[in-house]
């Protein structure tokens, strides 16, 4: 497993606290639109401290390879953050499974670059890690990102029910999985 992998356009890199600034203007810049399908944050998130304690965490669990999450740039401007994936959960032992998780800055969405980028991350996940099997739970009025998962190939599998709390709510998402082909 390597803390930096490229595509025909984007850059992939691992991380540590020493980007916060870059991963808080990331997340500011698109706030609005993250925060409609996310958990409530805690008060100190957009700050760059806890940005750098989140990516420090994060550096530690790749290390150990129980999570990774890759940072996203065009290779044309390498140092800006357009996105990230991120795979969380993996499990060992039978399962050799995980969940992913991505989100992409709003100026860069229907260019190709989450596809490409997540295409990516599915090689490095089934290949340097050796998973079996990867998970993605989505709310069911988030369209667009059903659309990419399935475009990754990801297939159907049906409905958590009251899955996470999201604004103050219990939201079902809809999940979808992919195996090793």
């Amino acid at each position: 497993m390597k803390f930096f992998y490229e595509t025909e356009r984007l850059l992939l890199k691992v991380l540590d606290g020493k980007y916060a600034g870059d991963v808080l203007k990331f997340y500011l810049s698109n706030c609005e639109i993250f925060e409609q399908y996310e958990a409530e944050r805690p008060e100190n998130f957009y700050s760059r401290e806890y940005q750098q304690r989140i990516l420090n965490y994060e550096y530690s669990a790749f290390l150990r390879q129980n999570g990774v999450r890759f940072w996203i740039y065009e290779k044309t401007d390498p140092a800006r953050i357009i996105g990230t994936v991120c795979f969380r959960d993996i499990t060992r032992t039978v399962y050799q499974c995980c969940e992913i998780g991505y989100k992409f800055d709003k100026h860069f969405w229907h260019h190709g670059y989450a596809c490409e980028a997540i295409l990516k991350c599915l090689e490095i996940a089934f290949s340097d890690l050796h998973l079996h099997r990867i998970t993605a739970h989505i709310m069911p009025e988030n369209t667009a990102s059903i659309r990419l998962i399935e475009r990754t190939g990801f297939d159907r599998e049906g409905t958590a029910r009251g899955y996470a709390l999201i604004r103050g709510t219990w939201q079902d998402h809809l999940v979808y999985s992919i195996v090793q082909p």
